[in-house]
């Protein structure tokens, strides 16, 4: 072979090479942030990475049954970006109920609110005029008179108030003395180094992306109200009398349910100090929200699970309820064993928060900390819900996901672990079918265009077909993935990414050049076929005779690797099962070819995706003629 020739056959294999794993788009934007160096082709955070920062004194009063919510905090804002910033954003979330906001849906009347009032809002100690007539969305710029250097920092000043939403959903009130605040106070929305100010607009379909900040959290309510919150109770020994605040410590060091308040006891009316108002306090550092339940009639469960062997560190598990929700009875327990199996197994990180707590309202919803959950009368379906939203605490909190755009980096890891911890609770079967119902099955069987779409497609830009975006299709592509690797690679790759991005703000292309250069693999081509294009799963089986048995001739009609199983059956009356990675779709991904190695003549075959549900199944199977 001469070397003219050789050259041009090795040119040719490159070529080859990179048409079957060409690299991934990225945007005009993203790709800056590359060239800044504050990210880098290996997946990790690059040598000029930054993040800004605040410090939140937060003193809120409310007086149930009294709708209104008082507040004022004092905000220093660390400017760490290379930029000068002549203007901050604020982010006005309870600006979501005012009528005429932009939402996703209807809002009835019970939803509406004059929104969020600023009383009074300073700037160094200078005074900003602030007019709320102007301010109707959910983000208002702020000019500076002096501008905010890099590595310096803006002290800030506000008074508020605003009105609770009779429709409670991810806040509002749950009853007339029960109470339940979230995304309730100013903030400085995240400027980034992709992508500035966050200035999307929330609706209420959407979710969020906080910075990580550090809080001191003052709640003053009436005597006799049980304050829940993000972080660490400061004070339970002045808000508390002193039987309860032992159970609250007892609790701490205990697998077993301690009954901190029970519902004898509330009729009491003697769990908290008797003065006019209690003031609770609470703090949180690096975390990137705080979130409220108040009640005068919850009962109070608690009791703690070891969620780090080596230093045997414990989290508390709490839940505050209404004592005729049977479910919410079982709470601490369920709460216990997810702390404890997602430290141990997937995503196997110690769970990084001191505690969690359980608020019985209507949202199904994670906050930092706490979920906000429904009741349920199926006590696995009420198992389920709360696994899904506590598994939340590592993907947006312990990542800083912008949940706002990618939905998926944060809802698609929640799904994945849904279904995984529901296997070790109910049974590969049980947790399938319910994976299954409610997170591939109206995707697949709905041919609709907006449920193809692309999962790297904005969340933000999509009016449609975000739960399939957001939560089904990215969950299979995990579980694709860790089929592909293998568990001990795949969590290798996983924790890989963690390490490098908790406390951070990841996005999707640190995902995928993470786990490409953790696992030693370019997987470009497998994150092209799941994000970046508009399949759906769709395959079609035939087989033909062959030198030592048969070819089973698969083609990918609907186009996403996925895995699957060929089950055969012999006219003897056996059976054989044959797996198939993903890896089967990295030469072709439109077809492929499995060797069967028999001497025995096969009746029948057929594929089985299992959760990876196909769109025509008539075409799944084979039989002899």
């Amino acid at each position: 072979m001469n070397k003219l020739f050789a050259a041009a056959l090795l040119c040719v294999s490159a070529l080859s090479v990179k048409a079957q794993n060409p690299s991934l788009y990225m945007p005009r934007d993203i790709q800056k942030a590359f060239a800044k160096g504050t990210r880098s082709a290996d997946g990790r955070p690059g040598k000029n990475y930054w993040q800004n920062h605040a410090r939140y004194n937060i003193t809120v009063t409310t007086m149930p049954p009294d709708r209104n919510v008082k507040g004022t905090e004092q905000i220093t804002y660390i400017n760490n970006s290379p930029d000068t910033l002549r203007r901050l954003n604020m982010k006005l979330i309870m600006n979501i109920h005012r009528p005429g906001a932009a939402r996703m849906g209807a809002a009835s009347p019970d939803y509406l609110t004059p929104g969020m009032q600023i009383d009074t809002f300073t700037v160094d100690g200078r005074q900003v005029k602030w007019n709320n007539e102007a301010a109707l969305g959910t983000n208002q710029l702020v000019s500076l008179t002096k501008p905010l250097l890099p590595h310096d920092s803006v002290k800030l000043n506000i008074n508020w108030h605003y009105q609770l939403s009779l429709q409670s959903g991810r806040e509002g009130v749950i009853d007339e003395t029960t109470f339940y605040l979230a995304y309730f106070y100013p903030r400085i929305s995240v400027y980034d180094d992709y992508n500035g100010w966050d200035r999307l607009t929330f609706t209420d379909a959407q979710e969020f992306y906080n910075d990580f900040n550090d809080y001191t959290l003052h709640v003053k309510v009436p005597k006799n109200y049980i304050v829940w919150a993000t972080g660490t109770l400061q004070n339970p020994t002045e808000v508390l009398q002193p039987t309860f605040a032992k159970r609250l410590q007892q609790s701490f060091t205990s697998d077993s349910t301690i009954h901190v308040a029970t519902a004898a006891d509330l009729a009491k009316k003697n769990i908290t100090a008797q003065k006019d108002l209690n003031t609770w306090t609470w703090t949180a550092d690096n975390i990137s929200d705080m979130a409220v339940g108040i009640s005068n009639h919850y009962v109070w469960d608690a009791a703690s699970v070891v969620v780090d062997d080596a230093t045997k560190r414990r989290a508390s598990m709490q839940a505050a309820f209404s004592d005729s929700a049977a479910d919410f009875h079982h709470s601490v327990q369920f709460g216990r064993n997810s702390l404890g199996w997602l430290s141990h197994n997937w995503p196997g990180v110690p769970y990084p928060f001191p505690k969690m707590t359980a608020f019985q309202g209507f949202a199904d919803m994670e906050y930092p900390m706490m979920v906000n959950d429904s009741r349920q009368d199926d006590l696995h379906f009420a198992q389920f819900v709360q696994d899904h939203e506590i598994a939340h605490t590592y993907f947006p909190f312990y990542m800083g996901i912008n949940e706002t755009r990618y939905a998926f980096m944060d809802e698609g890891w929640a799904t994945t672990f849904e279904l995984l911890i529901g296997t070790a609770e109910v049974g590969k079967e049980k947790a399938e079918e319910l994976y299954k119902m409610f997170r591939v099955n109206r995707w697949i069987n709905d041919p609709s265009t907006t449920e193809d779409l692309p999962v790297i497609t904005p969340t933000s830009e999509l009016s449609s077909g975000y739960g399939n975006n957001a939560y089904g299709k990215p969950s299979l592509s995990y579980l694709a993935l860790k089929d592909m690797l293998g568990d001990v690679l795949f969590k290798k790759c996983l924790h890989e990414y963690m390490n490098r991005w908790h406390g951070k703000h990841p996005i999707p292309w640190d995902y995928f050049n993470s786990m490409s250069s953790a696992s030693g693999q370019n997987l470009n081509w497998f994150f092209n076929n799941w994000f970046f294009s508009n399949y759906y799963i769709d395959l079609a089986l035939n087989l033909n005779k062959a030198a030592g048995g048969y070819t089973a001739q698969v083609k990918n009609i609907g186009g996403f690797a996925v895995p699957f199983d060929i089950k055969l059956t012999y006219t003897d009356g056996s059976t054989q099962t044959l797996h198939q990675t993903p890896a089967v779709w990295a030469a072709n991904q439109r077809q492929a070819s499995v060797s069967i190695k028999t001497g025995k003549t096969i009746k029948s075959a057929v594929i089985d995706g299992g959760i990876f549900m196909d769109a025509n199944v008539k075409d799944n199977s084979w039989i002899a003629k």
